[in-house]
């Protein structure tokens, strides 16, 4: 799922962008194979049902984003052509400890670092695009946790609205964001890479491609989970010694193509799911 952008983070770029590090099982067969297996049990009136569920996601993450974050910088890009891409930085363990501890299952404690500022921009990633903020009281501990004090109350209400009770129907989903006896609703976000756009002060413009599972396993599931890429574009702000998130906003792509892999049954996904648990991100 995806949104359009933002209006970008302006001119200056800041140092040399890096890359996440987590871990990933080995995949088979070759992802960018040019031939691709047709899907068995993927009907057409799934992939349509897919396709909307896709626009309704995208929907409500533009409604609450709707009015920007504020910011004034002008469009990415313009002016940039003559310093070309920074390189991607090594993976290998920097020595710097992360973050400090963990706020509600969220980490925290990032330092006022580049390094800091990427760990935190991935981890509010995966965050903001959870099953968890589907669900209003999980949501009030991710608002207050993520975003600066002084957007508490604007995020609230904007993400209330935006992940309304039709909403949450039109997902399969109940008031409380569960989903129906017998089936388990995924939307589970992977980090890619982080590329800082720009460091100043207190302020730090991100970018976080990511990989992603949405949809819901069970038998009698008319909305089957796929994957999808997309990139976060976060606007964090130092706040009560912490990077905490001022406005975000999502794109679709960049996206591979799709390996030649066969579909799990909705079963599997879903014990998958219960029985993986997710990662503290850092650079």
């Amino acid at each position: 799922m995806s949104i359009g952008e933002d209006g970008g983070y302006g001119d200056d770029r800041g140092p040399g962008t890096g890359q996440t590090r987590t871990r990933l099982p080995d995949g088979e067969g070759d992802p960018y194979s040019a031939a691709r297996r047709s899907r068995s049990g993927l009907s057409s009136r799934n992939l349509v049902t897919i396709v909307g569920v896709v626009v309704l996601l995208i929907a409500a993450i533009a409604f609450a984003n709707r009015g920007g974050s504020g910011n004034s910088e002008t469009a990415a890009g313009s002016g940039d052509s003559a310093k070309g891409p920074a390189a991607a930085q090594p993976t290998a363990p920097t020595g710097t400890k992360p973050v400090t501890g963990k706020n509600g299952g969220i980490a925290s404690g990032f330092a006022k670092t580049q390094q800091g500022a990427e760990s935190a921009a991935a981890n509010y990633a995966v965050a903001l695009v959870s099953a968890n903020i589907l669900k209003p009281k999980e949501r009030q501990a991710i608002v207050q946790q993520v975003f600066v004090p002084a957007k508490v109350d604007e995020m609230q209400t904007k993400l209330n609205a935006a992940y309304s009770v039709d909403f949450l129907k039109k997902l399969g989903l109940d008031a409380n964001g569960n989903a129906a006896q017998g089936m388990t609703y995924v939307s589970r976000t992977v980090p890619v890479g982080t590329k800082l756009v720009k460091l100043s002060g207190d302020t730090a413009n991100l970018e976080v491609w990511c990989t992603g599972l949405f949809g819901t396993a069970g038998a009698q599931s008319t909305n089957p989970v796929t994957s999808s890429w997309f990139t976060m574009r976060l606007q964090l702000q130092w706040a009560n010694g912490d990077w905490k998130v001022d406005g975000f906003s999502q794109q679709d792509g960049p996206a591979p193509v799709n390996g030649d892999v066969k579909t799990s049954g909705a079963d599997q996904i879903a014990k998958a799911v219960q029985q993986y648990g997710g990662f503290t991100y850092a650079r």
